[in-house]
């Protein structure tokens, strides 16, 4: 793989881990602030963006990390 692509795919990595978490705050501030239920939906939409971000990161670095495991064994 050509070092280029991995490097942008590392960059669309943390771009991917900042939005999904600055929009699960985002969004939890906003169903508060509809909802008047202050800081309940701003701390499960953290957690909800913080899981999607694992998710995520894992679900990007899978092709890395059995390319990395392929090349291990032959």
């Amino acid at each position: 793989m050509d070092k280029r692509l991995a490097a942008l795919g590392m960059l669309g990595v943390g771009f991917f881990v900042a939005g999904s978490i600055i929009l699960g705050v985002v969004g939890g501030r906003w169903l508060d602030s509809k909802l008047n239920s202050e800081p309940l939906w701003l701390i499960v939409g953290l957690l909800l963006g913080i899981v999607v971000a694992f998710y995520g990161v894992y679900a990007m670095l899978r092709p890395f990390l059995k390319n990395k495991q392929d090349k291990g064994n032959s």
